[in-house]
């Protein structure tokens, strides 16, 4: 299958963004009048003086419903409403956090990211994550990393239950030449995934365009390619295993967006098994007795998504040496595809 480069593609596309969040403050009876932005820094966790004012100038701070200057001195029984576009962040920490470091050098790392491993700080995750275990890991080299947006020489991201290969710069050099070659699509990237059914025709490209679904922003949609939503998103697939109810299907991106796989897979009738976001983790009833049994217990096994950046190919950026990593696929999808040919086996 040959790979055709669309023209024009993005930098890697981030996950959809938090919805805003409300914050509902009742003044006590005996505060003592201060400023609501002095207020505010001390009531609401990770709040810098900063942030809040810039609220506060945005009107998503509003007191008894009605917006206020930053000098706004607070009254007893106040009703304070903030409004985040962004939960406040904490300060990024190190962390000692086990990662397996597939390849090292003085200008990059590339891990195998376990599945259910965040990469970055983001709200409900401020700790954790494969950003606090790089700071621990780089030690002092850290210091040359901008930390500022909790993401420590982070060219790409991997979805928090998609497990795999990422590459990781050590310093901003690096990490500007690597988001080059995102940007440029010169980076290879390859994922496995095991579907439900077997997608017919055995290999073939998918085009549609995907964008956020108009019923739930944080759940991404196909839209016609050649349409005005969404943003253009090409996949090329491969069945490599015909598993009758399933099938085990390699995946390469031509371009970046949110969630493109499990979107595309869903798409065209074949969704990931176990990704409860995009109908891969329904109980379907196969063509046997007892299947639904099966299923369940599959299910259980890969309570994710059964998807893996396997294979990821880039120049390393200060020598342009051709760096091609791969790796296999991880202990939950391994048991469940076992399982399946077991009992495909026992049928035969």
């Amino acid at each position: 299958m040959q790979n055709h480069p669309v023209k024009n593609q993005p930098q890697e596309s981030e996950a959809p963004p938090p919805e805003p969040k409300k914050l509902t403050l009742q003044v006590s009876k005996v505060q003592t009048p201060i400023r609501i932005d002095r207020y505010l820094t001390q009531q609401v966790e990770n709040a810098t003086r900063n942030k809040v004012q810039e609220a506060i100038g945005e009107g998503r701070v509003l007191v008894n419903g009605r917006p206020v200057k930053p000098n706004y001195r607070i009254k007893s029984c106040d009703t304070i409403q903030f409004t985040f576009l962004r939960p406040p962040a904490p300060e990024l920490a190190p962390e000692d956090i086990p990662i397996e470091i597939v390849y090292e050098d003085t200008d990059l790392m590339v891990v195998n990211k376990e599945p259910g491993m965040v990469v970055h700080p983001a709200f409900g995750n401020w700790t954790g994550t494969l950003a606090n275990a790089i700071l621990h890991h780089i030690g002092r080299d850290a210091a040359n990393l901008d930390t500022s947006a909790l993401r420590p020489g982070i060219v790409h991201r991997l979805d928090k239950d998609t497990s795999g290969l990422i590459i990781i710069a050590k310093n901003p050099t690096a990490l500007h030449r690597l988001a080059r070659q995102f940007a440029q699509r010169q980076v290879e990237k390859v994922y496995r995934a095991v579907v439900w059914g077997v997608p017919d025709p055995p290999s073939g490209t998918i085009r549609t365009n995907i964008g956020r679904s108009r019923k739930n922003r944080k759940i991404m949609a196909n839209y016609p390619y050649e349409g005005p939503d969404g943003k253009h998103a090409v996949t090329d697939y491969l069945v490599e295993e015909d598993l009758q109810w399933f099938s085990v299907v390699s995946l390469t991106l031509h371009t970046g967006r949110t969630h493109q796989i499990r979107a595309h897979m869903q798409h065209i009738g074949h969704p990931i098994l176990g990704d409860e976001t995009y109908g891969g983790n329904t109980v379907r009833p196969l063509a046997f007795s007892k299947s639904e049994h099966f299923v369940k217990n599959l299910l259980e096994l890969m309570s994710r998504q059964a998807l893996h950046a396997g294979m990821l190919g880039f120049s390393q950026p200060s020598t342009g040496e051709k760096l091609v990593f791969n790796a296999p696929i991880p202990d939950d999808m391994r048991r469940t595809l076992e399982k399946i040919r077991t009992v495909l086996a026992s049928r035969h």
